[in-house]
């Protein structure tokens, strides 16, 4: 996966954990990161809504990943960039998915906590603070994941069937204690994620892998917005087929990791 706007590298990761950017200036607190693809509508206004929200946090950036967008998302965040200096812009060559645009932001991230929301327009930026403040409030240090969850969707009944049936399989199967990990709203610990096994479609399996590698996992109800244009990058069938797949693969991935804590003597 070609990543332009800049190349990430060993030393800007170092640079992210230390609370630092990569020239040795301060780095923000709080990532804020929107995968996109093909949402040249929505770009303008998602884009101000989150600077907006980003008054009630600590020092933030902006990262938006261009998933290989073929329509004018690209020049709508190059627009909004010159009203937002707090905006940076990743760019895919090629489509990769969800999981690959949210991984390439957090690496690219130098804060140590990262807020994510879909591209669509359908994750209110509003509820972002509200995310922020579990893992800000928390002083064991336990926190690792904070998990939108949608209340009043506004999707087709078709889809919010489809979604019920696969997040009440997936629930049972992984008894991860989330009734919605397909909310595209989640915050987390820069570090603690980019621990995580990385694969494909991850992104609706973090309160599973989070909780198998120790890490406490908070819930917070959030609303959720009609499409602001377009469609859904997934149809029914796709996601009941790749859904199928996944949690197959998490389950054998799960079910391999084994972690012994070392006790020195």
């Amino acid at each position: 996966m070609t990543i332009t706007e800049s190349f990430i590298s060993n030393d800007q990761t170092e640079a992210a954990a230390q609370g630092r950017d990569s020239t040795g200036g301060t780095a923000p607190v709080v990532a804020i990161i929107v995968p996109m693809h093909n949402e040249e509508d929505a770009v303008l206004s998602l884009v101000e809504g989150i600077a907006e929200a980003g008054r009630s946090l600590p020092s933030f950036e902006i990262i938006a990943v261009d998933d290989g967008s073929t329509d004018r998302t690209a020049d709508r965040l190059a627009e909004a960039r010159t009203r937002h200096p707090q905006l940076r812009i990743l760019r895919h060559a090629r489509a990769g998915g969800q999981s690959a645009a949210v991984h390439s932001g957090v690496r690219a991230a130098r804060a140590p906590f990262c807020l994510t929301l879909d591209g669509d327009g359908q994750n209110p930026p509003e509820e972002l603070p509200g995310l922020f403040a579990p893992l800000s409030a928390d002083k064991t240090g336990r926190v690792g994941l904070v998990a939108g969850q949608r209340v009043g969707r506004k999707d087709t009944l078709s889809k919010r069937l489809a979604s019920k049936f696969a997040n009440g399989l997936r629930a049972r199967v992984l008894r991860d204690g989330t009734r919605d990990t397909g909310c595209g709203l989640k915050g987390f610990r820069r570090d603690a994620f980019l621990a995580l096994p990385y694969f494909d479609h991850m992104h609706r399996y973090l309160p599973a892998l989070f909780k198998a590698q120790g890490w406490e996992v908070a819930l917070v109800d959030v609303s959720h917005k009609a499409r602001i244009s377009g469609r859904s990058k997934y149809t029914n069938l796709q996601r009941a087929i790749a859904g199928a797949w996944d949690l197959l693969g998490v389950v054998w991935l799960l079910r391999r990791a084994k972690k012994v804590a070392p006790e020195e003597v």
